[in-house]
């Protein structure tokens, strides 16, 4: 079984979010905007 079974997302976008949210300790908000920068809608 598969952690990532019913993901909206590809595996790279999620792991890369989780990390920075857990290394850098950014706010979800602050991350959804960066990632709509790299063209990526949350």
């Amino acid at each position: 079984m598969s952690l990532f079974k019913r993901r909206r997302f590809p595996i790279e976008i999620i792991l890369l979010c989780v990390r920075w949210y857990c290394n850098y300790g950014i706010s979800y908000r602050d991350l959804a905007e960066m990632m709509s920068e790299r063209g990526v809608d949350v």
